[in-house]
């Protein structure tokens, strides 16, 4: 199986927030984000168990019982199932968040 990115199309989700499915089983999934500069991914938790890679831009990382930090392109967030987190972006974002198993809230 393959999915072509330009095939697959961004849907506004909150406030300066774009989301894009692009892989997914029911084991695993891949989603694509973009944020304006400003944009709040506002804390939330989920039973899934989660890995961001930043694409581009910069960003601050919240978790619960952690430090908020800084990242940017290139640095990747692990997020534990049930833990609450969220970002605030500094600059416009794009990142890629894998989810295990897939989110049927996204389809």
């Amino acid at each position: 199986m393959y999915v072509k990115n330009l095939d697959r199309e961004y849907k506004e989700v909150d406030k300066g927030v774009r989301r894009k499915v692009l892989a997914y089983s029911d084991n695993i999934m891949n989603v694509e984000l973009k944020f304006e500069k400003g944009a709040v991914g506002v804390m939330h938790s989920h039973p899934h168990e989660q890995i961001g890679y930043i694409i581009e831009g910069s960003l601050k990382y919240m978790e619960e019982g952690s430090d908020d930090v800084v990242l940017s392109a290139g640095d990747t967030y692990i997020v534990a199932p049930n833990v609450m987190h969220g970002i605030e972006c500094l600059t416009e974002v794009k990142l890629l968040d894998i989810f295990t198993p897939m989110r049927k809230d996204f389809i």
